[in-house]
């Protein structure tokens, strides 16, 4: 009886989290439908940029190069996450994490060096 006792205990709390990440959203936003002032305008609707009309479409096509290298900073950025946590804790997590953390790198460094023979990093 104890065990089942602990069992809605632990599964209470993720009820709980899942109920309020369903209601707060929806309160917050239909507070703010009914508080905010709305008076729609043929000027309000009209396209805003910088202070300038614009003069153009708004579709601008561009290389998907960009693309590319926005992907591998992230890519690159989130190694550095997860590797300042590891730096810090390093005294306390031993040669097990100090292993983990090389293995990481190394699958990174993989995906790098494949990125350079694929010419991926190449800007002509």
């Amino acid at each position: 009886m104890e065990s089942l006792h602990t069992y809605w205990n632990s599964h209470l709390a993720i009820v709980v989290f899942l109920i309020l990440g369903i209601i707060l959203p929806i309160v917050a936003l239909t507070a703010g439908r009914i508080l905010r002032p709305n008076h729609p305008s043929s000027q309000k609707s009209t396209t805003y940029e910088s202070g300038i009309e614009p003069f153009q479409d708004a579709r601008v096509q561009f290389n998907v190069r960009y693309y590319i290298f926005a992907l591998m900073f992230v890519i690159f950025d989130v190694e550095t996450v997860f590797l300042y946590p590891w730096a810090v804790a390093y005294d306390k997590l031993g040669i097990f994490a100090l292993i983990e953390m090389l293995i990481f790198v190394t699958m990174l460094l993989i995906g790098l060096i494949y990125a350079w023979k694929k010419k991926v990093l190449r800007w002509n």
